[in-house]
């Protein structure tokens, strides 16, 4: 067996047919709009059955979404504006759900800010933003969905965090500081959700492939990143959403407290 580092071509590779795992759960989505891992778990939500409601702080960019999953069938998925570090916003989401579906089965926490920024030159308001929206955005949305499953007695949260919760990579402390945050929270929340019938899990990232990825990391840090994953490229977004789909599933039905690792890379 060679042990060179030379790789072949990834293959083709297409996104699995629904299997109905989420029939009739309602399920929320955060962060929904365009084209990353909210988008590709909304969609993937809708072909395992469920109805789901999509939302977004950007809401041209969620109207457009809510159009594109709905296609000719608007009884499936509605959208709902939301700014994750307003408490208003975030409760207006979970009572809306609630008021067009009559309950909410599953939150998918996955509203998060990055960046690049090393840490002697970045400033409080760009350490502040990202963890607004990444760590308490998370924390505020596990609570109304707690506060909502809770009288339900039943519910599941999936919060999105990343693999730099646990590894460290240059000019990501804040980034990596919320989203080690989102694992500590996701652990206690599962605690506190067990007597109430609420399971809540996270998935944790390394590289998710989406067209904006750039945006956030430069060509050069994104062709490094890939390198050190064993198949030598990122996730697509819908494996990730696999992912998520599992843990709302009632085939995770013992999983609570647990950070699943969406990653290839070596060590």
């Amino acid at each position: 067996m060679s042990l060179n580092n030379d790789f072949p071509p990834p293959p083709l590779i297409t996104p699995p047919s629904g299997h109905n795992l989420l029939e009739s759960k309602v399920v929320i989505v955060t962060a929904a709009a365009g084209t990353g891992i909210g988008m590709s778990t909304a969609q993937r939500c809708l072909e395992e059955g469920a109805q789901v409601v999509v939302s977004d702080a950007h809401e041209r960019r969620l109207a457009e979404t809510v159009e594109e999953l709905s296609g000719n069938d608007s009884d499936h998925v509605i959208g709902i504006p939301c700014d994750v570090t307003k408490e208003d916003d975030v409760q207006h989401l979970f009572a809306g759900a609630k008021e067009h579906f009559g309950r909410v089965d599953v939150a998918v926490n996955n509203a998060g800010l990055g960046g690049t920024a090393l840490l002697t030159e970045m400033t409080d308001e760009q350490w502040l933003r990202v963890l607004d929206v990444t760590l308490n955005g998370t924390f505020r949305c596990t609570r109304a969905a707690m506060q909502l499953m809770g009288a339900q007695g039943a519910g599941v949260i999936v919060n999105n965090s990343s693999v730099l919760g646990w590894r460290a990579q240059p000019g990501q402390a804040h980034y990596a500081a919320a989203k080690a945050g989102v694992m500590a929270l996701t652990r206690s929340a599962a605690a506190e959700g067990a007597p109430l019938g609420i399971r809540v899990n996270a998935v944790a990232p390394s590289l998710a492939e989406h067209p904006f990825l750039n945006r956030a990391i430069s060509d050069e840090d994104i062709a490094i990143l890939r390198n050190r994953e064993l198949f030598h490229r990122g996730a697509e977004v819908w494996e990730v959403a696999n992912v998520v789909i599992f843990l709302a599933s009632d085939y995770s039905s013992y999983l609570s407290g647990e950070i699943i690792s969406v990653s290839s890379q070596h060590p």
